[in-house]
């Protein structure tokens, strides 16, 4: 069987980034096939792996951003 999918397919797959029409799709492949399933479990066994970070920006940062972005949009209109 001619795998249509890469493992960058499934890495897309695990953080949810592909469309609707994508993720039915690799549903399906994972249920049929069986290295490909293996693939995918490994990488989610990599992926929950990685140390969980989490980033907080200043207030004062967020303030700026969120200040500039009224800015630009009254700005355009």
């Amino acid at each position: 069987m001619k795998q249509k999918f890469t493992l960058n397919h499934l890495i897309k797959y695990i953080y949810k980034e592909t469309t609707v029409a994508e993720t039915l799709e690799i549903n399906e492949a994972l249920l049929k096939d069986f290295q490909l399933y293996q693939q995918y479990q490994e990488l989610l066994f990599a992926q929950r792996q990685l140390p969980k970070v989490k980033f907080d920006a200043k207030t004062s940062t967020l303030n700026s951003i969120l200040s500039y972005s009224k800015q630009a949009t009254l700005e355009t209109h």
